[in-house]
């Protein structure tokens, strides 16, 4: 039987697991505190829905809640998003921008993927949660704030220290207290009981009524490793309500892959390009809520990323080379490079050589 100490702090929260249960302590404890909070995490596991526990938990819950996904963005607009501009402070700033930093001001801030920021950024923030002070972009005026950081990472951040892909000090200074969220494979238990809740959610944003679920389907669910964790659960369930001809989830309704199946080939064949694009969207979208707003930013850019890392990679780190195979003009090619950090922002562009100092990332995730 669950205390009061150990059960879900908010309702979107589901689970009586083990796992989840000290998550929901360690949760309560940390939440009337003011310190920093690290949680950890595979994609889809729900580091946000943990945040704003701990916000709403808080002597804080009055104040804003503010997300920020920093690996949506490049670093020049990441770092104006987080501490605003001035007008004049590069092209495009035609007036003066508040950053979410400011906007979270007596509030709490939550920064997902903290691990995506570059070098340069986490300087900034270490001295924020430091001394609680920046400028905006372009600006010499000192704002002060009073925000609580809550930061989230689907990587191991001791492992990116460790491979000079992030700040020590940073890391220490919001490793205060940290909370791991179990993935889904690791708390198949729980399986049951967000089934039940997903249903009872798209039954009535559907006006559908399938309330039952047949026993070889949820034998299915709960031997399925959820590499999409609750978020991959969440959309087949949806999917379901929304196919289902009667009152029941049955194994027709659920994906090839839950239950084990592979689509039959004729032969062994390449895909095609038209192929894998399609593949990869589909397991993108479905690690993703039905409502969110920034698709292409957090896909199509991912992807750009990545395509560029492998080039420049084959190239040896020539830009040049790297440039022709892209198709890219070099200047392009630098200007995004600044962008995400994986160059110095002073190097010579004219030496015709390699992309040093920053390290580029090993993979990127969704």
């Amino acid at each position: 039987m669950l205390t009061p100490d150990d059960s879900p702090p908010i309702p979107e929260l589901i689970g009586s697991s083990p796992a989840m249960r000290e998550v929901y302590r360690l949760t309560r404890r940390v939440a009337n505190s003011d310190a920093s909070v690290l949680i950890l995490g595979e994609t889809g596991t729900g580091k946000e829905l943990i945040a704003k526990a701990i916000h709403q938990l808080s002597p804080r819950r009055s104040g804003p809640f503010v997300r920020v996904n920093c690996g949506a963005l490049p670093e020049g607009l990441l770092e104006s998003e987080l501490f605003g501009h001035v007008r004049g402070a590069f092209t495009g700033a035609i007036e003066n921008r508040t950053g979410r930093f400011e906007a979270a001001h007596t509030g709490t801030i939550f920064l997902d993927e903290i691990d995506s920021t570059t070098f340069k950024l986490q300087v900034k923030l270490l001295r924020v949660l430091q001394q609680h002070e920046f400028e905006r972009v372009g600006d010499t005026r000192t704002i002060h704030v009073d925000v609580r950081v809550i930061a989230a990472s689907n990587r191991d951040l001791l492992e990116e220290v460790e491979k000079g892909r992030f700040r020590e000090d940073l890391y220490y200074r919001l490793n205060v207290v940290t909370i791991y969220l179990p993935p889904l494979r690791e708390r198949r238990e729980d399986i049951p009981e967000l089934v039940g809740h997903f249903l009872r959610l798209y039954n009535e944003k559907n006006r559908r009524y399938v309330p039952f679920v047949h026993p070889k389907a949820m034998e299915a669910l709960k031997n399925y490793d959820w590499p999409g964790n609750v978020r991959e659960l969440q959309n087949y369930v949806e999917r379901a309500v929304i196919l289902a001809p009667g009152d029941e989830v049955t194994c027709d309704l659920l994906p090839d892959a839950v239950l084990g199946r592979r689509m039959p080939r004729m032969g062994y064949r390449r895909k095609d390009l038209d192929e894998l694009a399609r593949d990869l969207v589909a397991a993108a979208l479905a690690q993703f809520p039905p409502d969110h707003k920034q698709l292409y930013q957090e896909i199509v850019g991912r992807v750009e990323k990545e395509l560029i890392h492998q080039v420049l990679a084959r190239c040896n780190q020539v830009q040049i080379k790297a440039a022709a195979q892209l198709g890219l003009n070099r200047n392009t090619l630098r200007k995004k490079l600044k962008e995400w950090g994986w160059v110095d922002a002073t190097e010579a562009e004219d030496d015709g050589s390699a992309s040093r100092d920053l390290p580029l990332p090993s993979e990127e995730t969704f």
